[in-house]
C-alpha cells in the first residue's frame, strides 16, 4: 500500500458526474492532489451489468494504482454497490478504498430518520444497497426507493434548472413510492446538480442528502486515521476520460464548477 501521504487521491466514476465529489474533497482538502478518471467509453454503468461494471472498476483502479495513489474513491453508485466488496478483496493491502453509498447510510443511521426516500440508477436501486445496509443498522427505519433512469442522462445533456427538467423532477418525486417520507438520498453523483430544484419541489419539508456532503469528510476521516492526509500539494490535478469529446469538457465544467482540462486515456 502506498504509504506517502503526499501522493494523490484517485477518483473514478462512469463518466462525468462524478465530478462533483471530486469537487467537494479538493475544496475541502485543498493540499491534496487528485487524479479522475471518467470512463466516458462506457457511460452510463446505471444499465450495465453488474459483471461489467466490475470488468471496468478492476481496470480502472488497476490504472489509478499504477499513478501511484494513496486512496481511490469510487465516485459513482451503481460501481459502489456492484464493485466495492469485489475491489477490497482483490486490491487487498494495495489500496485504501472509499465508496459514496456507505457515508450517506451512515448519515442516515446518525440523523435518526424514520422513512427515507431513495432515488438512483436502475443498478443502483435493483442492487437494493441502500435498502439492505440501512436496515441491517436499524430495521426500524423505512426505506423506499425509486428508479429515476432518465435524470443522469438529463444531467448530462445539460438539461437542468429549466422547464424540462423540473417536469421530469416533478414526475418521479409525485410517484407514490415516495409519499411522506422525511429524508431523501440523491444515490447518483449527477444528482447534486438538481438538489435545488429537487428542494425546491419539497419546499424545505424534506432532507435532501447527497454523496457531496458526505465522502469528503470520510476521506478526510481515514487519511487522517493512517496519518496520510497531505501537507502540501505536489502538481496539478489530473483528469481522464476513457473517450474525449469536446462536448464533455463543457459538461464537465458544470459538474466540477470550475475550468478543467480532460485528456484521454484509452486503457482498455
Amino acid at each position: 500500500m502506498n504509504s506517502n501521504p503526499e501522493q494523490p487521491i484517485g477518483i473514478f466514476d462512469s463518466g462525468i458526474g462524478g465530478l462533483t465529489v471530486a469537487n467537494a474533497i479538493h475544496h475541502f482538502m485543498p493540499q491534496e492532489r487528485l487524479i479522475y478518471f471518467g470512463d466516458t467509453a462506457h457511460l452510463p454503468y446505471g444499465d450495465k451489468s453488474a459483471d461489467a461494471i466490475r470488468y471496468y472498476c478492476l481496470r480502472i483502479s488497476k490504472f489509478l494504482l499504477e499513478q501511484n495513489c494513496k486512496m481511490i474513491v469510487i465516485a459513482c453508485n451503481s460501481a459502489s454497490s456492484a464493485a466495492y466488496d469485489m475491489l477490497l478483496d482483490f486490491f487487498e493491502g494495495k489500496a485504501l478504498f472509499v465508496n459514496v453509498v456507505d457515508p450517506l447510510v451512515n448519515a442516515v443511521i446518525k440523523k435518526d430518520y424514520r422513512n427515507v426516500g431513495v432515488i438512483a440508477t436502475k443498478a443502483t436501486i435493483n442492487s437494493s444497497i441502500y435498502r439492505n445496509k440501512i436496515k441491517t443498522l436499524n430495521q426500524k427505519v423505512k426505506v423506499n426507493q425509486l428508479a429515476t433512469p432518465l435524470l443522469a442522462p438529463m444531467i448530462e445533456e445539460g438539461f437542468y434548472s429549466g422547464n424540462i427538467s423540473k417536469s421530469v423532477i416533478e414526475n418521479y418525486l409525485s410517484h407514490s413510492d415516495l409519499d411522506n417520507i422525511d429524508s431523501l438520498l440523491l444515490a447518483c453523483t449527477h444528482y447534486p446538480l438538481i438538489k435545488n430544484e429537487i428542494n425546491e419541489y419539497y419546499k424545505g419539508k424534506v432532507d435532501i442528502l447527497d454523496s457531496t456532503d458526505v465522502v469528503k469528510d470520510e476521506v478526510y476521516r481515514i487519511l487522517s486515521e493512517e496519518n496520510l492526509l497531505a501537507k502540501k500539494r505536489q502538481g496539478e490535478d489530473s483528469f481522464y476520460v476513457s473517450d474525449f469529446t469536446n462536448s464533455f469538457e463543457q459538461t464537465a465544467k458544470n459538474f466540477y464548477g470550475e475550468e478543467l482540462k480532460l485528456e484521454a486515456m484509452h486503457i482498455w
